[in-house]
């Protein structure tokens, strides 16, 4: 086996701390690699420990499930969810999320590493929550130490990441929670657009879809429009600086479409038409 798990001379040292580091590494390299998803599950499960509050513990679902997402490791992300279901997402020990008390890190990873499909079988994976958990699930601050308190959507919005951002918005997940400086997914949006290319017809895509479900734009950068209504009819048009602004309603097109996806089942996203789908959202289109 290319991966080195060490000599092991006793029973204590098998399970040392300094012996968990080069377990927990290689590991790490397996998963890296896109090994077998049997080999990892052994290794999972029979060989590898991390070091955690003193002691040595074995990798946990959720744990696994964090590499399967940092390294793309598609199959094993399936095993994982297929095999423990909800479970694969739950909460993982303090060294691999300080904030316990946080969202679980594997949607806010998946955005972050832009893991599309994978981010697509974790959606699939909520049906086995009810509504409430599956609220809680999306809409629950992240880390406050790390991350700021930003949950997937702020980081869908702020790495400008279309695709994550309709999945996100699609499934439930929350257009008006804030993170610790009371900023919405539209306001590290706005200020991502404020800094102009690169990349503005993503960025532009990115605050259709945020629009199209929020039926209240309330957010802190109100007053920022409002002060330099030049700058931002710029960069984001006339018709969306007006809809944001709430100076005119907007479209029919867009009051349709808040009443859709108001109402649309979970299960019928992916029949939403092809003009809602990244990228070819183009908010100009659809004005009055």
């Amino acid at each position: 086996m290319p991966y080195d798990l060490g000599v092991f001379d006793s029973r204590a040292d098998y399970k040392s701390e300094k012996q968990c580091q080069r377990t927990s590494f290689a590991f790490y390299q397996a998963v890296r690699d896109l090994l077998p998803v049997w080999v990892l599950e052994d290794m999972r499960t029979m060989e590898v420990f991390h070091w955690e509050e003193g002691r040595a513990c074995s990798f946990t679902p959720p744990e696994a499930f964090l590499y399967a997402l940092v390294h793309d490791h598609q199959q094993y992300a399936k095993f994982l969810l297929n095999r423990y279901s909800v479970g694969a997402l739950e909460m993982p020990s303090q060294s691999f999320c300080c904030c316990q008390a946080s969202a679980t890190p594997h949607l806010t990873v998946a955005v972050r590493y832009n893991r599309i499909t994978i981010l697509k079988m974790i959606m699939d994976s909520l049906k086995d929550f009810s509504h409430s958990e599956r609220q809680s699930y999306l809409n629950t601050r992240g880390c406050f130490h790390m991350q700021g308190g930003k949950d997937a959507l702020h980081l869908a919005s702020e790495l400008v990441r279309p695709e994550c951002l309709i999945m996100l918005l699609g499934h439930g997940a929350c257009p008006y929670v804030t993170d610790r400086d009371g900023n919405t997914p539209l306001d590290c949006l706005l200020n991502q657009i404020r800094q102009g290319e690169p990349d503005m017809r993503s960025k532009h895509v990115c605050l259709g879809y945020l629009i199209l479900f929020m039926p209240k734009f309330n957010f802190q950068m109100k007053g920022q429009l409002q002060k330099n209504p030049g700058l931002w009819q710029s960069l984001i048009g006339e018709q969306a600086f007006q809809w944001l602004l709430e100076l005119s309603p907007p479209s029919l097109f867009v009051q349709a479409m808040h009443k859709m996806t108001q109402s649309i089942p979970v299960k019928q996203l992916d029949s939403l038409p092809d003009f809602l789908k990244p990228l070819d959202f183009k908010l100009h289109q659809y004005a009055r």
